[in-house]
């Protein structure tokens, strides 16, 4: 039995996306997202106007007048949500936690997926990882993936988000959408990421906290790394203690978007405290302008 608060959620979580989708996301999910490639579809007689390129000349010269081969695209992808459930996102300020925010966005681009025949697949991890969901179609399978990003109690508390990418790569052979949703605070993944984005189309989704990278005026004040148990404290009256702080977390934030532009790995930055329909949308935009140019 799936306790009545964790069901109340997920069927908020499924109105709501399911809302978006219909609503804001009709069509930008499919035209930013190519399948596998073009398969054949079928031969038929040349008609004025055709491209001459597609002429099947086999066929034409068994019939004595030409005809073309045609294709269409295959559109079925699949689409694997890598998701960092490690402690540092059992933290929000703005009413949700930082790992509720992901499963929500996971969630919408699941029914995404779903609206477009996909499929939809999940990796969670922490130092390791600590759940995969083979990839599947339909409504009753996103619903168990939430449910299951929803209620998920990491047994580790660091991240590894080489490790993951590593798991994914052996894992996923054939090439795949995939979301890598973190805080991004793990090290050291690079270089797994830069050779897997040859092979696949990943999106890093970085997911923050306005207190992140922000802090009130409240004096002084205990900062505990949920992940190593550093603690730190600071004097938040201090206008130069928020002046670097808030200069720290820009600092990493550019660095970011500096090094997922170098891997040629987009990025959605998602903040907490924000509508993340709308920084999809965005996403969904400058994808498709790129793709014009």
């Amino acid at each position: 039995m799936i306790p009545r608060d964790l069901a109340r959620k997920i069927r908020y979580i499924q109105i709501y996306t399911t809302k978006a989708v219909n609503d804001v996301l009709a069509g930008e999910y499919h035209s930013v997202f190519k399948g596998r490639g073009m398969e054949f579809d079928e031969v038929r007689e040349y008609q004025p106007g055709d491209e001459v390129r597609s002429i099947d000349w086999n066929v034409t010269a068994r019939m004595g007048h030409p005809y073309i081969k045609r294709y269409r695209e295959e559109r079925e992808l699949t689409v694997m949500f890598l998701v960092d459930l490690s402690a540092s996102g059992a933290f929000g300020t703005a009413g949700r936690l930082k790992n509720e925010v992901a499963a929500e966005f996971c969630a919408l681009l699941a029914f995404s997926a779903v609206k477009n025949n996909d499929k939809v697949g999940l990796i969670v991890f922490t130092d390791q990882v600590e759940l995969f969901i083979p990839p599947a179609k339909g409504t009753s399978h996103v619903l168990r993936l939430i449910r299951d990003l929803l209620e998920f109690q990491p047994r580790q508390t660091q991240t590894d988000i080489r490790g993951a990418l590593e798991y994914f790569g052996r894992v996923m052979p054939r090439r795949c959408v995939a979301f890598l949703v973190s805080d991004f605070l793990g090290q050291d993944f690079d270089q797994r990421l830069r050779v897997l984005g040859r092979r696949h189309d990943i999106i890093a989704v970085s997911v923050t906290d306005p207190r992140e990278v922000r802090l009130p005026d409240v004096g002084l004040i205990e900062l505990e790394d949920a992940e190593t148990g550093e603690v730190v404290l600071l004097d938040t009256s201090s206008a130069a203690v928020r002046g670097r702080y808030e200069s720290l977390g820009e600092e990493r934030s550019r660095g970011l978007r500096d090094d997922f532009r170098s891997m040629g790995v987009d990025q959605i930055e998602v903040m907490t405290d924000r509508d993340y329909v709308r920084s999809l949308v965005a996403f969904f935009h400058r994808r498709e302008r790129r793709l014009r140019t």
